[in-house]
């Protein structure tokens, strides 16, 4: 068993309720510290398991079990050169070399806010790259990919979700 390190950001329930600690506890989630921050419930896991994916499924439904509604997973899939360089453990001034390609071809475009001074990449995409590289392990570019799919599902869900027509809404046939 390995430990995983990661955070949910939920909604969903009062966090002046008497409960609201003890809900997360007994629904499964005492690995994990339960903060309330900027209007969002944070979770913030150490969770042991045989994998990543493990860890994943069972702290979400854990969350949900205890009543509240998972919005996403972080560390956020969505990194500065900065944060890139910190996760990776190297300068800024090389993954800024990484991103123009003057140490190896091929880095990732941006994926976000391309046209601005900060544009963002996907850390699954660039932890990829770097690990084809010998720049990280494995293990950490399949804990960004596993956590972007989550964060998809989780994503997926929730527009299925606001897609259902509510009773009053349906039409009579």
């Amino acid at each position: 068993m390995k430990t995983y390190e990661f955070s949910i950001i939920a909604s969903g329930l009062d966090p002046h309720a008497d409960d609201f600690e003890t809900r997360f506890y007994d629904s499964g989630c005492d690995d994990a510290l339960v903060a309330f921050q900027k209007g969002h419930i944070i979770l913030d896991f150490a969770r042991e398991a045989a994998s990543i994916e493990e860890a994943l499924s069972t702290a979400v439904e854990a969350v949900e079990r205890a009543g509240a509604r998972v919005d996403r997973v972080e560390p956020d899939p969505l990194v500065t050169l900065s944060e890139i360089a910190a996760r990776a453990g190297l300068s800024r001034a090389a993954v800024t070399h990484y991103a123009k390609g003057e140490r190896g071809s091929g880095f990732p475009a941006p994926v976000a806010c391309v046209t601005t001074k900060s544009p963002l990449w996907d850390w699954s995409q660039v932890a990829e790259w770097l690990v084809a590289r010998g720049v990280l392990s494995s293990d950490v570019s399949r804990q960004a990919a596993s956590v972007s799919r989550v964060n998809a599902a989780l994503t997926a869900r929730q527009a299925a979700g606001r897609a259902e027509p509510r009773d009053g809404d349906r039409h009579p046939a």
